[in-house]
């Protein structure tokens, strides 16, 4: 689940009834035609900026391209290798995480840090996009409602954890899903800390891309709020296609579920926090159990 701050709305902004935040000043062509006419129009996703990005679909296909977008294509391709090899899907492993110079851990672990650090640039160039459009406080991604985040985080987490793990088992068992390794370091004292680190670099990444700065841009698209969330989230079941079909629906569904959440909580932050978790859980979780549970 994956920056800054976030916003207080202006002293004229009003809730809308489907969540969003009506600035007071419509930007559409038909600005005055459309206040006039009501509720009319189809919802938009919530955004509280003043200055409209210059080109809001190029800028979305360049972020999508260096990061989760690219991610998405390259999964497809590694699907279709496992589907084209002669061992069903199910006799195959995805790993995850795994250590690249075990029998160097000082070279491992840089690498390892730069696994974190790269992949999360995307993210930060997002934040950088939101910025100088004057909207990057109004993702929600920010430390000003800690205990919002947190708590709502961490529910979500049972609310979503538990049935997720219960349809990859269900998936893998009826050969629609390779067995996935998650936790693939070499024991070293900095073992736990890594798994944590690219839970969260995770967290970051694929919700402030795929929520804040997606609905952001589908709203400047001039997206109805429904294809905002479909799109995001058949993008994020694509670039999980490497772990096979389960994984695909599984994330999908979540993916419909925090746009659903982003849209009505107006914030990121406690979307990143139940991503990181679940990362968190399966990472940890799969290094300690992984000798007992042959499925994790």
């Amino acid at each position: 689940m994956t920056g800054s701050t976030v916003p207080a709305p202006g002293p004229e902004a009003v809730e809308s009834p489907l969540g969003g935040v009506d600035s007071g000043t419509d930007v559409s062509p038909a600005g005055g035609q459309n206040a006039a006419a009501g509720s009319s129009a189809a919802p938009e996703v919530p955004v509280r900026g003043t200055v409209a990005p210059q080109r809001p679909g190029l800028e979305l296909l360049l972020v999508l391209g260096v990061s989760l977008g690219q991610s998405a294509v390259y999964s497809i391709l590694s699907l279709v290798n496992k589907l084209t090899y002669q061992v069903p899907l199910n006799q195959q492993t995805t790993p995850m995480n795994s250590s690249v110079t075990p029998d160097r851990p000082w070279l491992d672990l840089l690498y390892q840090i730069a696994g974190i650090v790269f992949p999360v640039v995307p993210a930060l160039l997002a934040l950088y996009l939101l910025h100088l459009a004057g909207q990057r406080r109004e993702i929600g991604f920010d430390i000003r409602r800690p205990w919002f985040d947190l708590g709502r985080g961490f529910a979500l987490v049972a609310a979503i954890g538990i049935p997720g793990l219960g349809l990859y088992y269900l998936a893998w068992v009826f050969g629609f899903n390779t067995a996935i390794s998650p936790a693939n370091l070499a024991a070293q004292w900095w073992t736990v800390p890594a798994y944590v680190l690219l839970a969260a670099m995770n967290g970051v990444l694929e919700e402030v891309v795929m929520l804040g700065f997606f609905f952001n841009r589908a709203r400047a698209l001039g997206w109805h709020i429904a294809v905002a969330v479909v799109v995001s989230a058949l993008v994020r079941g694509s670039y999980h296609l490497y772990q096979g079909w389960g994984s695909f629906v599984g994330n999908l569904l979540m993916g419909l579920a925090f746009g659903w959440l982003y849209l009505r909580w107006k914030r990121v932050g406690p979307l990143v926090v139940a991503h990181t978790l679940l990362d968190v859980f399966s990472f940890v979780g799969a290094a300690l159990l992984a000798a007992f549970v042959p499925w994790l």
